[in-house]
């Protein structure tokens, strides 16, 4: 049985404003960097053979802070990208889709294939994942674990696909807290989620 941790990247001063980040360089905040303490601190507890992680600038902030912990090199790979929003990355994400009614998630399956100029469609952006995700299954050996820093996004696009539920119902659910947990076990029958969004290793805002 193998296991990939996925783990949403420390918090960035666009998070604490609800603002799309898309693939803008954001740092971490001081209480970005103490979740990503706290996340090394988890993941080291599990001892994970490899660390993989999205290349933008705060998901490798918080993968170098696991990579001390845990003793791995963090291998960045821009497949595990956010979204890519294009004319609307730093708006917030409410005004954002007011704006852009097309772009909203509240005409249902018709907004998964709406493209901001200059970004992808969520439909584009959930194939990118898809196939990131059958890649790293398909190279993992059975009693593997690997952590994955990531993004909101891909986190509940890979939730999707191993639950076989619609994007827009996985979308329209909660976000996922900066540097929550979420573990999948991979089977030759499939994947299972056996957690989702923890935050127990995280200290209260």
């Amino acid at each position: 049985m193998a296991t990939v941790l996925l783990a949403r990247h420390g918090e960035t001063t666009w998070n604490r404003e609800r603002r799309l980040q898309g693939w803008a360089p954001a740092r971490l905040t001081d209480r970005g960097r103490e979740q990503a303490a706290a996340l090394a601190t988890a993941l080291t507890a599990r001892g994970p053979d490899r660390l993989v992680c999205s290349d933008l600038e705060r998901s490798v902030e918080t993968a170098d802070r696991v990579a001390d912990e845990v003793g791995l090199d963090p291998a960045p790979d821009r497949a595990w990208r956010e979204r890519d929003y294009g004319f609307l990355q730093g708006l917030p994400a409410d005004e954002a889709f007011e704006r852009f009614p097309r772009l909203s998630l509240d005409r249902g399956e018709a907004a998964l294939v709406e493209r901001p100029d200059g970004g992808e469609s969520l439909r584009e952006f959930a194939d990118r994942v898809t196939r990131a995700w059958e890649r790293l299954g398909a190279d993992l050996d059975d009693d593997e674990t690997v952590a994955l820093v990531t993004h909101n996004g891909v986190v509940k696009t890979v939730l999707a696909r191993v639950e076989g539920r619609s994007l827009v119902e996985r979308y329209r659910t909660e976000t996922h807290p900066n540097c929550a947990l979420t573990e999948v076990t991979l089977r030759s029958a499939g994947a299972t989620v056996v957690r989702e969004a923890d935050t127990d290793h995280l200290s209260p805002d």
